[in-house]
């Protein structure tokens, strides 16, 4: 029973340290002109529970008899219509092909359906379309393949507020690079001002300061509670001078008023008797 309640618990702890792990892959922050902007591909919005994920646990593109699988942070799933192709090796075998990657493509070499691994979850990578428009959406890359073969996939999210499109097109540049676009609402960024955000210089410093006045206050008040054995008002440290500080700086308001007041009243008699 014991055993039984550890596998639990380990089931349990896994899943929820998988899906952290999903959803911190599919999150990506761009900072530019004061805005932040936020993206998280992963997480609910109406209409869209599992984000830009396929609630189907893979999408489908097909383009001049070259056929590609992809899920987006996340490895495949295959419910219905597997792959059928061979090699398979490093993406879940002959026997489970594409369950162990996040993207697989097919093409058809010489009269046989060859597959190619494209990425893993662990290897995803997101970064923003365009730097001078980050509204515009996210880039989501992987990267798979042997050591002989480097291979990837690049998927450009692009922000689309009220419907799915795509994925449509599929190219191909080099030996196995690949690149499609998903038109979804999670790729819309959730942008946040950055006026006013955090604390200012000025303010930080006032803090500072303030911290410091109350911690020698607190500090020299326990000092002559318990070590001089003063009691009452004396207690407070300097005493005598905190009780004149307002009446100073009055005076030294005053001053000032009345040196620039009597300036300004200087200047106008003179320019009153110049054009008199």
């Amino acid at each position: 029973m014991l055993g039984r309640l550890w596998i639990a618990r380990f089931l349990i702890i896994t899943l929820v340290l998988i899906r952290f792990r999903v959803n911190s892959q599919c999150e990506f922050s761009f900072s530019r002109r004061n805005k932040v902007f936020n993206f998280n591909l992963a997480s609910s919005i109406p209409k869209f529970p599992h984000g830009a994920l396929s609630e189907d646990g893979f999408y489908r593109v097909e383009a001049n008899s070259t056929l590609l699988w992809f899920q987006l942070c996340d490895m495949l799933i295959f419910n219905h219509d597997p792959p059928r192709c061979v090699g398979c090796e490093d993406c879940g075998g002959p026997s489970h092909c594409g369950t162990s990657c996040s993207a697989l493509v097919s093409e058809n070499v010489q009269g046989y359906d060859v597959c190619t691994s494209l990425g893993h979850p662990s290897s995803t990578k997101v970064n923003i379309i365009d730097k001078e428009d980050p509204g515009k959406g996210v880039i989501v890359k992987m990267s798979g393949g042997n050591k002989s073969q480097n291979c990837s996939l690049s998927v450009s999210v692009i922000c689309q507020k009220n419907k799915v499109d795509g994925p449509l097109i599929l190219e191909k540049s080099g030996t196995c690079h690949y690149t499609t676009e998903l038109r979804h609402p999670s790729g819309c960024a959730a942008a946040i001002s950055g006026h006013g955000s955090g604390w200012g210089w000025f303010s930080t410093l006032l803090i500072i300061i303030l911290c410091l006045f109350g911690a020698y206050l607190l500090g020299g008040a326990l000092y002559r509670y318990f070590s001089l054995g003063i009691r009452g008002r004396d207690v407070i440290p300097n005493l005598d001078f905190w009780a004149t500080v307002p009446h100073r700086t009055h005076s030294c308001f005053g001053s000032l008023l009345q040196r620039f007041g009597g300036s300004s009243r200087g200047q106008r008699t003179s320019y009153s008797q110049a054009n008199f």
